[in-house]
């Protein structure tokens, strides 16, 4: 691997993660010497990276920091492709037209040098099982949760009753067959699932239900990971 490129894919590294990174955790994802890793990050800081931390107490990258766009290297530009493939087969119109516009963008904001990545790209998403369709325009729960607004919906389980839920949506999970709104159901006082193609009727209300999207998520990964045990 080039100086270069070594020195932008720590930059990506120190993105990715949200806690320091030591110089040996470095050194073993790029398969260099700690020695190179002290060496590039003394660079980076030189340059005007702003990263703040020191060998042996790891290393952080501030906020605010941003690189100029479509810096991509081909593994991941393939994994942007990739999803974008994906989401356009299985996203709600509004997202999977999003998809294919992210894909034309790519195609045509590249360096010549890794044009073939898109162009001759081997990967390709399948399904083989029959999708259900949204019995309404899911791209307003996307909304709502953006907005962190309650959302009421008309929604009829698999023994076909229809109720009435006022929820907090927090996510909408995406599976090969269906997908389904995550939210907290002021109703069961829990969380809940719905799935798209079950809802009846859905309104964004004006009212803004009280914790932040992220709690909930997490407070809903914690009782996932309760159950599966």
């Amino acid at each position: 691997m080039r100086r270069t490129e070594r020195l932008f894919q720590i930059i990506q590294i120190l993105r990715r993660k949200r806690r320091p990174v030591i110089g040996r955790e470095l050194a073993d994802e790029l398969e260099t010497s700690l020695r190179t890793i002290y060496r590039d990050m003394a660079e980076l800081i030189v340059q005007g990276v702003p990263i703040k931390g020191e060998a042996g107490m790891g290393y952080v990258l501030q906020d605010g920091y941003d690189m100029p766009p479509l810096m991509f290297t081909a593994d991941e530009l393939e994994a942007a492709l990739l999803g974008a493939q994906w989401v356009s087969v299985h996203g709600d119109k509004a997202l999977a037209r999003g998809a294919e516009d992210l894909i034309a963008k790519l195609s045509v904001g590249l360096p010549p040098e890794l044009q073939p990545v898109i162009v001759d790209s081997g990967l390709i998403p399948l399904n083989f099982n029959a999708r259900m369709l949204d019995s309404f325009d899911v791209a307003i729960v996307r909304a709502a949760i953006r907005g962190r607004n309650k959302l009421r919906l008309d929604y009829t389980n698999e023994t076909g009753e229809t109720s009435t839920r006022t929820i907090w949506p927090f996510a909408i999970a995406f599976t090969e067959s269906v997908r389904m709104i995550c939210g907290w159901c002021e109703l069961r006082k829990d969380f809940r699932h719905f799935r798209t193609d079950r809802v009846r009727r859905a309104d964004v209300l004006n009212e803004r239900f009280p914790e932040r999207v992220a709690v909930l998520r997490k407070r809903w990964k914690a009782a996932q990971e309760c159950k599966a045990y």
